[in-house]
């Protein structure tokens, strides 16, 4: 009786169990047919849209993320709003409606957003210094007062106004040496950095390349025949338009030789030839060719005699070209003087003539370059006739340059009257001012020479 009361609830277990079963897969069935399709698929995002109207799913791109994060911020703002109103509506006493309604009405309006202020550092006080005053507490600038950077006075226009103030003025105020590099502070050319290292460097070598008294050697060469030579080389420096430069370093290439070589007579001018067409080649851009120095000599000499000569003067000089001339000094001590036109014809002048004899060999380019310049101030009636910048720049006192100041004088004075009439009529034309024809400086002279 017992095992059959088992089986029959054991029959009804599994009857319910099965029942159970059914129910659940009937469930599951259901909650398939239910479930929502996926919508966060990738970048895919459901955009919230007006109420009764599903908007179709968009990808996320820059601006679009912005425009969710500009929205998502206004919500919280918006929120953060809300909250205020009721915290301050709680406070405030009962006033009635109208008065809680304009107080939420004043929270909840969004203050616009401050901008950044920048402020700007106010300029620095300028205190100009003019050229003949000194700087003051009471000089400082005013605002608004000279603005402009084409009003203001540079250093190198303060500079030359008061070199050229300077220059003839009697009252000069003793000790003021000029800055003559002034006004080429901007010119890369002028080589203002370097220039007085370079002049230094000039004063020291000068006497390395500086030719000997040599005229005792040579048998058959006389002063006067260099001076008949020197004085044609000019005529051709003339004739081809070589620049001055060329002609210093001639002269300098003949001296140099002459020192260490005899040379007979006949070939001297062949000499002057071959040291005219190596000095072009250094300093000249289009060079005269060998055949117009042998149509310029007269075919005295031949093409083949011009080039032996030439290797001759190099071996004997170790090819060293690069040395500081006459000219090399000139222009430096002329912009010491600063000239006017005239000036700088009559310098020229006086240092052609002295390059002409040979009495001037004696001394280095730099104080016949010197004297030259000193020369000129004195048959200019320059005052004063020897200036502390000149005195800087050139290394000679007025008292060092007597004697060779006064061979220049003394050869100014016999220019008109002489054979060799090279230099006398160069300088004697209107576009070099007429020089030669003004009267020498004869107070230089000295006793033996007058």
């Amino acid at each position: 009786m017992a095992s059959r009361i088992q089986q029959q609830q054991a029959i009804r277990g599994e009857a319910v169990v099965g029942v159970n079963k059914n129910v659940k897969k009937i469930a599951a069935a259901a909650e398939v047919k239910n479930r929502r399709v996926l919508g966060d698929i990738g970048n895919l995002v459901t955009v919230r849209g007006i109420e009764g109207k599903q908007q179709p799913n968009r990808p996320v791109t820059r601006s679009f993320g912005a425009q969710l994060l500009a929205n998502a911020q206004a919500a919280a703002a918006a929120e953060n709003n809300k909250k205020q109103v009721c915290v301050k509506a709680e406070k405030v006493p009962a006033a009635g409606v109208d008065g809680v309604a304009a107080e939420a009405r004043k929270v909840a309006v969004r203050k616009p957003a401050q901008k950044k202020v920048t402020v700007k550092p106010k300029p620095e006080e300028v205190t100009e210094i003019s050229p003949d005053t000194e700087e003051k507490p009471g000089n400082k600038k005013k605002e608004g007062e000279g603005s402009t950077k084409k009003n203001k006075p540079t250093l190198s226009s303060v500079l030359t106004a008061r070199s050229k103030a300077a220059c003839g003025v009697a009252n000069k105020p003793k000790g003021l040496v000029i800055d003559i590099d002034a006004a080429d502070a901007n010119n890369d050319l002028a080589g203002v950095e370097y220039v007085e290292d370079i002049y230094k460097f000039y004063k020291l070598v000068e006497n390395e390349s500086r030719p000997n008294d040599y005229m005792d050697r040579q048998p058959e060469i006389n002063e006067k025949m260099r001076a008949i030579l020197v004085d044609w080389l000019i005529d051709v420096q003339h004739k081809f338009e070589l620049s001055p430069e060329t002609l210093y370093l001639t002269i300098n290439i003949i001296d140099r030789f002459l020192s260490v070589k005899t040379v007979p007579r006949k070939e001297l001018q062949l000499v002057g030839m071959s040291a005219t067409l190596m000095a072009s080649k250094y300093e000249e851009i289009w060079a005269p060719e060998v055949n117009d120095l042998v149509c310029i000599s007269d075919r005295a000499y031949t093409h083949e005699q011009i080039l032996v000569m030439e290797k001759t003067i190099l071996a004997n000089l170790e090819w060293t070209l690069t040395v500081p001339t006459h000219y090399v000094f000139l222009a430096r001590f002329i912009k010491a003087s600063i000239p006017e036109k005239g000036m700088e014809n009559m310098v020229y002048f006086l240092a052609e003539l002295g390059l002409m004899h040979y009495d001037t060999v004696m001394f280095c380019p730099s104080m016949v370059a010197a004297s030259a310049v000193y020369v000129a101030r004195c048959t200019l009636n320059k005052t004063p006739s020897w200036t502390d910048t000149l005195k800087k720049h050139t290394g000679f006192s007025e008292p060092q340059l007597k004697d060779c100041a006064g061979l220049l004088v003394y050869f100014h004075s016999k220019a008109a009257e002489h054979r060799l009439q090279s230099v006398y009529r160069k300088y004697s034309k209107p576009e070099r001012g007429a020089v030669a024809l003004l009267p020498p400086a004869k107070s230089l002279l000295p006793g033996g020479l007058s």
